[in-house]
This record gives structure tokens, C-alpha cells and sequence, in this order.
């Protein structure tokens, strides 16, 4: 290839400035593609990267983000499926060549699918991180809940009669949480999300909505409105300390609580249920299996509408509108959409 030289967004240190600057173009090894950005989407964990190093083990400059959808410009030795000029939407990682906040990189073609021809690249971009974390939160095995998931035999419509909680339901995640609690027949799929919120949240398969607002006795008491039965699964997508302690409660003998943060909460003895904080990168090792698994389905589902993708917003200038995107987000200003960016277009 020619290409040598392209923009990305740094991280310069930790706490420090985000700075667009020049990169080298990589090349794709075995089993990768060299992928041309066309959106990338933005994720809280990138504004907790900047304030922690989390994930990067501090090595500065750092390139972040992880979703991306964009056309494949090089294909690396053994890949059969892509060629270049295929449109395709991959979960990146925070390595400085696979991370997405830049206009190429790498994509790992076990986490990689076509984009179908329903959807474009900002709303494919969307979907890698937040599908995968909540299929690794109900559906590994180490990660998450355990449970069979739709994509294997027997998993679809599995958990018919069951209820489900989900705290925080018009966030990214939990879209695909409440999406694939429906694949997999649970119901009443039941979240929390303010009155703005609920169609759009029962629009994606939520059965009942709890006001969010509602703490303590008064969130007990809809809840059982509700349902009767022993709440097996909950699933906690904010993870703070007050989300947990709700969730907590409503989660029965024997049952689970995921959560996307350290849980926080104390099991009483002898209730012999247990708290997992999940961690939806499908490049761990804990997690490959089940997400090769999942991506080899994922583009059809989009394709066939079993899963849609996030309501979206797009920033303006490329690369420089991310910074200014993640305050946005840490402020709480952002709700219901994922903002997305274009860095083929920074200036």
C-alpha cells in the first residue's frame, strides 16, 4: 500500500489532553484487516481511560475507542472472507494499531462482519462494544451469567416464563441486553428508565418499565406489581454503588447479579447468590469462544431486524469533536443515543 502517514486522536497522559496528531498507517498480520474508519463510536470506558490508564497499561501516547465501521483496504496473510473494498463493522482494542479513534486501523476478523445493507456506518459503528457486553454479562460462562444463548442449540425462546430486571434500560448496553433477553423468551423483561424513555425501550422488547426514579420500598413495591415470580437474573448496566443495591434486592436464591462495575454489594449467608462484574472484550481469552460465536451471526440479525442498533449522534470535525463528546458524556448530558465520529473528516 502507499499509505503511510494518517490522523489520530492521542491520549497524551494520563489525566492529560486529548491531541489529534499523525500516526503510521499499519499493516494487517495473519487473521486482520486494515480497515478505512469511516465512524467510530464513543464508549464511557474512554473518558474513565483518561482519568485512570486503565486498560493501557499506561503507555502514553495512546490511541482510544474501540468501535468502528468503515471499508476494508488490506487484508493480511490466510483471510479468505474479506476483500478490500468490503463495508465492515469490527470491535477494535486499546493497542495504538486497533484502537478507533484514528482514520485506519486494524480490525481482527473473528470480531468482524459485513455491514449489511440495511444499516450505514454510523450505525453499525454502534454496535461492537455494547452488544458484547451484554452478551459476555448474560452469557459467559466466567464473565457473566451462564446462561445458553440464542445463537447455540436450544438457546432461543430457553428462558420462556422467566423475569428478567435490567437497571439502566436506555443506555447503549442495555439496549442489546433487553434485545437479547427477548431472544432468549424471558418475560416480563422488565427495566428502569425514565418517562422519556419508554417507548423506545419497550420498542426494543422491554416488557414493563420502572420509573428510574423510584428508590427503596417504593421500587419494591412496583417491582412486585409486576411480577410474582423469582428474579434469577439482573442485569445492573450503570454499576454504581445505589443501581447495585436495588439490583440486589430483587434478585432471588440462588440468582445473579451482573453488573459492569466492581460489585459493591455483600451477600447474606446462605442465600448462595452471587454478584459477577462482566467485561465484554472479545479479544480475552475468557471471551473469544463465545464471541467468535455471536459474530458469526451478529451481521444476519442486523440484517434480519432481531437486533437493531442504537439511536445516534453524530459529531461535527471528525476526530476533534471526541473530546469534547466524552465531557458531554462524564457530565450526564447524553441519554437514550451514542455519539458517534467521522475521522476521515478532521481537518
Amino acid at each position: 500500500m502507499s499509505l503511510q502517514k494518517q490522523k489520530a486522536l492521542f491520549l497524551e497522559s494520563k489525566q492529560g489532553r486529548f491531541v489529534v496528531g499523525d500516526h503510521h498507517v499499519p499493516k494487517p498480520s495473519k487473521g486482520q484487516l486494515l480497515v478505512k474508519i469511516h465512524t467510530t463510536a464513543l464508549n464511557p470506558v474512554d473518558y474513565k481511560i483518561q482519568q485512570t490508564g486503565m486498560f493501557i497499561d499506561e503507555q502514553y501516547p495512546a490511541v482510544l475507542g474501540v468501535d468502528m465501521a468503515g471499508i476494508v483496504e488490506d487484508v493480511g496473510e490466510g483471510v479468505q472472507d474479506y476483500v478490500k473494498g468490503d463495508k465492515v463493522f469490527s470491535h477494535g482494542s486499546f493497542t495504538n494499531d486497533q484502537a478507533t479513534y484514528q482514520q485506519y486501523a486494524l480490525a481482527v476478523t473473528d470480531f468482524t462482519a459485513k455491514v449489511p445493507p440495511n444499516l450505514n456506518f454510523d450505525h453499525a459503528a454502534t454496535v461492537p462494544l455494547c452488544f458484547d457486553t451484554a452478551a459476555v454479562g448474560l452469557y459467559s460462562g466466567q464473565l457473566g451469567a451462564g446462561l445458553t444463548p440464542p445463537w447455540a442449540e436450544g438457546g432461543r425462546g430457553k428462558y420462556a416464563r422467566k423475569p428478567i430486571l435490567i437497571m439502566g434500560g436506555s443506555s447503549s448496553v442495555a439496549s442489546y441486553v433487553i434485545q437479547l433477553a427477548r431472544l432468549s423468551g424471558f418475560s416480563p423483561v422488565i427495566t428502569t428508565a425514565s418517562s422519556s424513555h419508554q417507548d423506545a425501550v419497550k420498542a426494543l422488547g422491554a416488557t414493563d418499565v420502572i420509573d428510574r426514579h423510584l428508590t427503596g420500598d417504593a421500587f419494591t413495591a412496583a417491582l412486585q406489581k409486576i411480577t410474582q415470580e423469582p428474579i434469577e437474573i439482573v442485569y445492573d448496566v450503570i454499576g454504581l454503588p445505589a443501581t447495585q443495591q436495588m439490583a440486589w434486592s430483587a434478585v432471588a436464591r440462588g440468582g445473579t447479579l451482573v453488573t459492569t462495575l466492581h460489585p459493591v454489594v455483600q451477600e447474606e449467608e446462605g442465600k448462595g447468590r452471587s454478584a459477577i462484574a462482566t467485561y465484554g472484550n472479545p479479544h480475552v481469552e475468557a471471551n473469544q469462544a463465545m464471541c467468535r460465536a455471536s459474530w458469526s451471526i451478529l451481521g444476519k440479525w442486523l440484517q434480519d431486524g432481531l437486533i437493531k442498533p442504537n439511536n445516534l449522534e453524530v459529531l461535527p470535525g471528525g476526530l476533534n469533536g471526541i473530546s469534547d463528546g466524552l465531557e458531554r458524556m462524564k457530565a450526564g448530558k447524553v441519554s437514550g443515543k451514542k455519539l458517534v465520529a467521522h475521522p476521515q473528516e478532521t481537518a
